[in-house]
């Protein structure tokens, strides 16, 4: 158990749930077609919003996370309303020049700090950790105040990314994400059906920005430091990688690219020389043989068959 609750194996489980909700926001816009590169932007923007209610204006931690993604939606409506009807190329050009945008002008503003970085953010494993210690949980179960609060910050944030989860599966299986399905199919024989193609578009677009700042938000939080170059286009390549990886056609090769691809360079420290050869060699093998990813959507209703089968057959022994 001490092997498990350890600093650096907690400190993995929070960034990889990290990853999988921004893994996500790129997922929530190819659900309607869209590749949105703006994420990053979004991001930053969520992660300084947070950062600056919570240390300057002493702000509660979950209403200053809360409000990195209200601040991340606004803005994204304003981008929105002109980017979202771009295609292609052209849309995931538009928003990865936003993302630039942002990360100067946090570069320039003095409110940000500049290039010297935003430190001193609350941190949310010891704001947990004094809460567990006042509380006399972390006396009865004989655990030091760190390791407390990282284990605490680990099941905040896995309930949060099951949330987030069932909140888009439930979407997609409602009547917006088969609006969604239709529009991604063929955009033209949607709006023929009479759906309204920008408003769901645009749906998408500000859920998606919203949760890339609560991640921006979160990661505020956990790292507590932020520097403008944390949000570089990188971050925007590490999510489209996630999603990619794991299955860019289903909810859940987000969470299975996003766990893997943050597991696996840090299981590959021991060899730092040719970690990124691996990292880099694993990637292209995967893209040659299943360009689609690890699951597709075939992969996924297999699965659930076998499951609802073996489900079934439990069920008749038992009786």
């Amino acid at each position: 158990m001490e092997d498990i609750l350890n600093g650096y194996v907690l400190q993995v489980v929070i960034f990889v749930c990290i990853n999988i909700i921004l893994a996500m926001t790129i997922y929530m816009t190819l659900c309607t077609g869209l590749l949105s590169l703006g994420n990053a932007g979004f991001m930053s923007l969520g992660a300084y919003t947070s950062a600056i209610l919570t240390v300057q204006y002493n702000l509660p931690m979950p209403l200053g996370i809360l409000a990195g993604g209200v601040v991340a939606m606004i803005v994204g409506l304003i981008i929105g309303l002109p980017t979202t009807r771009l295609r292609g190329l052209y849309l995931a050009i538009a928003t990865l020049g936003f993302g630039e945008v942002v990360r100067v002008i946090a570069l320039n503003l003095d409110i940000t700090h500049g290039a010297l970085g935003f430190s001193g953010i609350p941190s949310m494993a010891n704001s947990l950790s004094d809460l567990a210690g006042n509380m006399g949980i972390t006396d009865a179960l004989s655990m030091d105040s760190q390791t407390m609060g990282s284990l605490l910050m680990c099941i905040v944030l896995i309930i949060l990314t099951a949330v987030i989860v069932c909140f888009w599966n439930a979407l997609e299986h409602s009547r917006i994400g088969r609006a969604f399905k239709a529009i991604k199919d063929d955009e033209y024989a949607a709006s023929l059906s009479g759906i309204y193609v920008v408003y769901y578009k645009m749906m998408a677009f500000l859920f998606s920005a919203f949760f890339a700042g609560v991640t921006g938000a979160l990661y505020a939080h956990a790292t507590f430091f932020i520097s403008p170059t944390d949000f570089t286009w990188h971050k925007v390549v590490d999510a489209l990688l996630y999603t990619v990886f794991g299955g860019s056609n289903v909810l859940w090769g987000s969470v299975l690219g996003a766990s893997i691809l943050t597991i696996v360079p840090e299981s590959l420290r021991a060899l730092a020389e040719y970690r990124d050869i691996i990292y880099g060699v694993m990637l292209v093998v995967l893209m040659d043989f299943r360009p689609d990813g690890i699951l597709t959507v075939q992969t996924v209703k297999n699965l659930a068959r076998r499951f609802h089968r073996k489900s079934a057959a439990a069920e008749k022994g038992g009786r």
